[in-house]
């Protein structure tokens, strides 16, 4: 397979695909992607990217943008790809878990407790997935002998995937930061931890069809999405329409 193809969204290239062509690149071009990362954008990354040249610069060195947010892919459908599908994190790396292929899997994020439950989810619903390893990362910065025993750690699982789940653009910055030094892909996959545990729950697929995913997930949590969806959404109107 050749390169995937992109649509520059506020400057951000966010790939032109669907889940079927995404998991068919990966499979395709995983020893070559390997030390390298995934994002997985959104309304919110997109407006974050182009208000900010320094993580647009971290979104655009990644091997692949993934169209996780509906409204991307129907920007990119409205340029003239008609092809232009989603590929939202969570449902990435449950295909993934589901694969056959063997794949090793690492966790990178959250907490010990979320952790635990991912463990009990996918031995339960994915029992042939292998689970390399998982950590969850102090709530902190770490200094360079703890990144560097966090590196040999990683590596040592020896996993194919690496789940990074820190939420954007942590999660994004770390990838970009430990880029060329880790054995596996990275992809980050925000609140794909939480999904997969049970802490928080799937909008119903209506929803996500009608582009409206970020409205059920504000319900659940107001307080502290509101300002990441109400304002986020209606910046992201404002420059689309400027530009």
């Amino acid at each position: 397979m050749g390169k995937l193809k992109y649509c520059e969204i506020l400057g951000t290239r966010v790939n032109v695909t669907d889940m079927e062509r995404t998991l068919a690149y990966i499979k395709a071009h995983l020893g070559e992607l390997r030390g390298r990362y995934i994002c997985v954008s959104n309304v919110h990354t997109t407006v974050m990217a182009y208000e900010d040249s320094g993580y647009r610069k971290i979104q655009n060195s990644a091997a692949m943008a993934l169209p996780d947010g509906k409204p991307l892919s129907i920007y990119s459908k409205k340029r003239g790809f008609a092809d232009a599908g989603r590929v939202t994190g969570p449902d990435l790396m449950l295909e993934l878990l589901k694969s056959s292929c063997g794949y090793r899997h690492f966790f990178y994020g959250a907490t010990d407790e979320t952790l635990a439950s991912m463990r009990m989810a996918i031995e339960k619903n994915y029992p042939k997935a292998h689970i390399a390893g998982m950590y969850a990362p102090p709530f902190r910065a770490l200094d360079i002998s703890e990144d560097e025993a966090v590196i040999n750690m990683i590596n040592s699982a020896e996993p194919d995937f690496i789940w990074v789940g820190l939420g954007a653009p942590k999660q994004e910055q770390w990838m970009y930061d430990h880029k060329g030094k880790l054995c596996g892909v990275c992809v980050g996959v925000g609140a794909g931890f939480d999904y997969l545990a049970g802490n928080i729950k799937r909008a119903p697929k209506i929803m996500q069809k009608l582009c409206l995913e970020w409205f059920y997930r504000l319900l659940q949590d107001p307080k502290r999405l509101w300002k990441r969806y109400v304002v986020t959404n209606l910046k992201f109107i404002a420059y689309i329409v400027r530009s």
